[in-house]
């Protein structure tokens, strides 16, 4: 089972709030919408590049080379040119601390 890597205190990341942190080798987005926290892999399943650097809209990532984008909450890939889903990897408070693992391997 993967270890949970801090991500931030719970109070340093406020809604609209996102970070980007390695998780075993994985980057990981995690945000803040409305108070809940959601993570996914940082690369956009069209081309591997980074998410990071795309607009948030709602709860949607906009890829910034080719305008993918990818529901935040659930990796979903909703528009072309990507069709596949992004990773998800779950989130919990500890402590005061967000905290995020990679799970796909366990």
């Amino acid at each position: 089972m993967s270890d949970w890597v801090i991500v931030a205190k719970a109070d340093e990341l406020l809604p609209g709030d996102w970070r980007v942190v390695d998780v075993h080798g994985a980057q990981a987005l995690v945000c803040n919408l409305g108070g809940r926290y959601y993570a996914i892999e940082d690369v956009c399943t069209h081309d591997s590049g980074r998410l990071t650097g795309g607009a948030i809209e709602g709860d949607e990532i906009i890829c910034p080379r080719h305008g993918a984008r990818f529901s935040i909450r659930t990796g979903e890939a909703l528009t072309a040119p990507a069709y596949e889903p992004t990773a998800t990897f779950p989130v919990r408070i500890e402590n005061n601390e967000v905290q995020v693992r990679d799970d796909r391997w366990d």
